[in-house]
């Protein structure tokens, strides 16, 4: 696999924001759903995504700039020798070779091993080393990616879901504490075989959005119709929640815009806290009630000054 900074477009010293932008700016134009005749843009999504996982863990990056492993994780080279990534090298990409001198060309390493380990290589000799040095892994098959769409309410409540793969198995997932658009779920030996064993699935999460709930960060937000009576008299009313129906008390004289909260009934966030659900009340009065213009104009209390002083007009 290529360098993981270039497959991406950023800089070595990039921040973990910029990688995240680099990253879903790139998924957005490669997503598989918006290349159904391009195969090669597929193939380029699972690039992204590798990299992007690669460079997003601490110590797999940590390690990758040192040289230790390379772009897809694997062992760079034995005991850490060979070039850095993305530095020239007289081997080529991958290569094993050395100049060690009085040779011209690079050297073969096999013979320096004999030379230690007293001639066992290609498995003679009955010493613990059978040759092989310098030989990478072999690659494991190609990484999977899925899109997952999850219901507004089945992300807030952490609800499981079924996937079903390529292959027509299906598995549940549990959804982790967070979970927003972009979040990637990573499913170990769910992608393509290779000579190294399998890939794995890379499950992009897009929350869908809902007709009258809307997110903001951990809590959920609802306007809330009630009557006239509700809010003059107070009392309980239905509400709606992620979770199903409770029951909000509405204290007596309430005003349009005035917000309660529930407490809990937001979506879960990643240190184990769970937000809450914030619901604005919006009074609704009847359409042309005559009895009620009637009342409010003769309704000694239909005087109460300028409510709109505050907003300077």
């Amino acid at each position: 696999m290529a360098d993981p900074y270039q497959t991406l477009g950023v800089a070595r010293g990039a921040g973990e924001d910029e990688i995240k932008k680099a990253y879903r700016k790139l998924a957005k134009e490669l997503h598989p759903d918006r290349n159904k005749d391009n195969p090669k843009a597929a193939e380029r999504f699972s690039q992204v995504t590798q990299a992007y996982d690669l460079l997003t863990d601490k110590d797999k990056r940590a390690r990758f700039d040192r040289g230790e492993i390379d772009g897809d994780g694997n062992p760079a080279t034995p005991f850490g020798y060979g070039p850095r990534p993305g530095a020239g090298g007289r081997g080529g990409q991958g290569g094993f070779q050395a100049d060690f001198g009085g040779g011209g060309e690079g050297g073969d390493f096999s013979d320096i091993f004999e030379s230690i380990f007293g001639g066992a290589r290609g498995g003679q000799g009955g010493g613990g080393f059978s040759g092989g040095f310098g030989r990478r892994p072999a690659a494991k098959g190609a990484n999977v990616p899925y899109r997952l769409v999850v219901s507004f309410e089945d992300a807030a409540s952490l609800a499981t879901q079924r996937v079903t793969l390529r292959d027509g198995k299906t598995i549940d997932l549990k959804l982790p504490a967070g979970v927003e658009t972009g979040t990637q779920m990573r499913l170990t030996g769910k992608g393509e075989e290779g000579p190294g064993g399998r890939g794995d699935a890379i499950v992009s999460i897009e929350v869908g959005t809902h007709r009258f709930f809307t997110r903001d960060g951990d809590d959920v937000r609802l306007d809330l119709p009630v009557t006239l009576a509700e809010a003059v008299e107070g009392g309980k009313v239905p509400v709606p929640t992620v979770e199903g129906k409770v029951m909000l008390t509405v204290p007596a004289g309430a005003s349009s815009g005035k917000v309660l909260r529930l407490k809990g009934r937001g979506f879960h966030a990643k240190g184990g806290s769970r937000g809450d659900q914030l619901v604005t009340l919006m009074i609704e009065l009847p359409g042309d009630d005559a009895a009620l213009k009637a009342f409010v104009k003769d309704w000694p209390g239909r005087d109460q000054g300028n409510p709109r002083a505050r907003l300077g007009v």
